[in-house]
């Protein structure tokens, strides 16, 4: 495999960047001209002694916006553990470098397009979830990497990485990958012997973005919010992994803001179902062996149709790969009885043990492979889906533990749901934009009233947000992942699409109406007739108005401009 680095400087000219390595024995300088945009290999005695030199921590890649191309350089990275030996570690600070010396060639709605462009790729930088290590390949999983050919080791980590995990794929250009995951590492001591314990998830590219905006599949047969979860074990040399996945119900269908609390959910009326099906199903298999699908939506009210269509689907389908498990959670569990997810974990329990999970002892042999996985969604595959895959990863644990005839003591329970719910939390700000619902139970495992309070909080959060940020933040995705390219110098960039007159004159007249209503209760008139009629009149006016704006409600929220329409349904 190639040399890889860990320190660098970033020495600038008004001609060049050079990029320098720093380890020891080190002596390659990357040296990028900004005006042709060149790279070239060069070495540390070409460097002028006039540039300005600042240290760095790697490479993100290069994007071009409409003030022409930056350079993204990672300048804070902060170490979280160690993976089977290898540090692993999460990028905290970027910087976004022009490779121009001025924007003065830009008109003022081109900087003001050229602001917004970088206002969203700093978002996304923002978004926490950057982790890389540079002698391990983080895409993969313990089985995938036992089951390599020697090429495949002598890749670069970006030419064997999975491009599924890969987010900076579009950045990259020549550069090394630094996939996005969420990490969690804890070293557990039971009966003296210490051991490692780690939960990796891993949330794909394919079909990204925010809550509302993507659901279901594209056309490829990739699902929205899919994340790989891999549960590690070492002891002793011995490793042993259990992988999970999560992904959105893999037909067609939408879920588009109205403005209301919880939007109807679509199914599509067009396209073929059953062939993005299979192309789903089809890929899971290939990767992960036999697939148990654990559905946890409600089956009443506006979510049994995607209940039904999903089972009928896999019926059509007729893969005896794949065994559909529907499990009503919420009816389950409703009136606080928690104690009932017992009952998914009972049934499923026999298929678990069938399933296995992938061993290997400390002299390198592969004793056990997973032979498949469960693939578990509720609607936004965040909050009921995390809950049952702690379980069912607590549950494999006290498998994976007799690697090291270890016993499963209650006092390194409370060390398992800490981490889940940590990771919970992480992929649900990445989608939803706030913390994981649940997680009280996942922490404890029951349910508290402090736990149904802060999620209450949570959900008027994503309320608004879904509702009034989500379409900045799915732009900002776009343009990360190159699903949208920018041109330098663009003249009519999406970003000024003009507003229905709806948008401004409704809520004005709302306003206006309301506020005349309280005005008329404060200041009582001459008789409590007038007093009434005046009540009456400007609260009619501010409820129909505010009937009106929920009817139109899609012309209120915070829309994607990036990407076609028709794209997002």
């Amino acid at each position: 495999m190639a040399s890889t680095y860990n320190t660098f400087n970033l020495h600038t000219t008004p001609e060049k960047f050079y990029i320098e390595a720093c380890d020891d024995g080190a002596g390659d300088v990357l040296a990028v001209d900004r005006v042709s945009t060149e790279m070239t290999l060069t070495g540390a005695e070409d460097v002028p002694p006039s540039a300005v030199t600042r240290p760095m921590c790697g490479i993100m890649g290069t994007m071009r916006l409409v003030a022409g191309m930056y350079l993204i350089v990672i300048t804070k990275k902060k170490k979280v553990g160690d993976l089977l030996g290898h540090a692993v570690w999460k990028a905290t600070d970027f910087d976004i470098i022009s490779y121009k010396k001025t924007v003065l060639h830009l008109t003022d709605t081109q900087m003001q397009d050229n602001k917004a462009f970088l206002s969203m790729i700093n978002s996304v930088l923002n978004t926490d979830g950057f982790y890389f290590a540079t002698d391990y390949d983080l895409t993969h999983t313990l089985q995938r990497l036992a089951n390599t050919s020697p090429e495949f080791q002598e890749m670069t980590l970006l030419e064997r990485a999975d491009q599924r995990f890969v987010w900076n794929g579009h950045l990259l250009r020549d550069f090394m990958a630094q996939p996005e995951v969420i990490v969690a590492m804890k070293s557990c001591c039971i009966n003296g012997k210490i051991f490692d314990w780690n939960i990796i998830s891993r949330r794909s590219c394919f079909r990204a973005g925010v809550r509302y905006y993507v659901r279901g599949i594209d056309s490829e047969g990739h699902a929205a919010n899919f994340v790989e979860t891999e549960q590690i074990v070492q002891y002793n040399g011995a490793k042993a992994s259990f992988v999970q996945t999560r992904g959105s119900i893999p037909f067609y269908w939408s879920q588009r803001p109205n403005l209301k609390y919880k939007p109807k959910p679509q199914i599509s009326k067009s396209g073929n179902h059953l062939d993005g099906f299979q192309r789903h199903f089809d890929s899971q298999i290939i990767t992960y062996g036999k697939q148990v699908i654990l559905n946890l939506v409600n089956q009443k009210g506006s979510e049994k149709p995607l209940e039904q269509a999903f089972a009928k689907m896999v019926d059509s389908l007729g893969n005896g790969m794949i065994k559909y498990v529907a499990f009503d959670f919420h009816k389950e569990c409703s009136r606080m009885r928690w104690h009932r997810l017992q009952i998914l974990v009972d049934m499923v329990a026999e298929m678990q043990n069938e399933f296995g999970y992938f061993l290997v002892d400390s002299d390198g042999t592969v004793q056990l492979q997973q032979d498949g996985t469960f693939r578990s969604n509720c609607m936004d595959c965040l909050d009921r889906t995390n809950v049952i895959q702690s379980l069912l990863a607590r549950r494999s644990l006290q498998s994976q533990l007799e690697i090291g005839c270890l016993v499963y003591l209650f006092s390194f329970i409370a060390v398992i749901p800490s981490a889940w719910a940590d990771n919970a939390n992480a992929c649900a700000k990445q989608y939803a934009g706030t913390g994981a619902l649940k997680t009280d139970f996942t922490r404890t495992g029951k349910r508290t009233q402090w736990g149904l309070l802060m999620d209450g909080w949570n959900s008027m959060i994503r309320y608004y947000k879904n509702n009034f940020s989500d379409g900045f933040r799915q732009d900002s995705i776009d343009l990360f992942l190159g699903n949208y390219a920018v041109e330098e110098a663009d003249m009519n960039t999406p970003l000024h699409e003009p507003k229905d007159w709806k948008f401004l004159t409704l809520p004005i007249i709302m306003v206006v109406a309301f506020s005349m209503c309280i005005i008329c209760l404060l200041m009582a008139g001459d008789t409590w007739t007038e007093t009434l009629a005046y009540v009456l009149f400007w609260g009619s006016a501010s409820v129909v108005t505010a009937g009106v704006i929920l009817f139109n409600g899609r012309d209120f929220v915070d829309a994607p401009k990036l990407v076609q329409k028709e794209k997002m349904d």
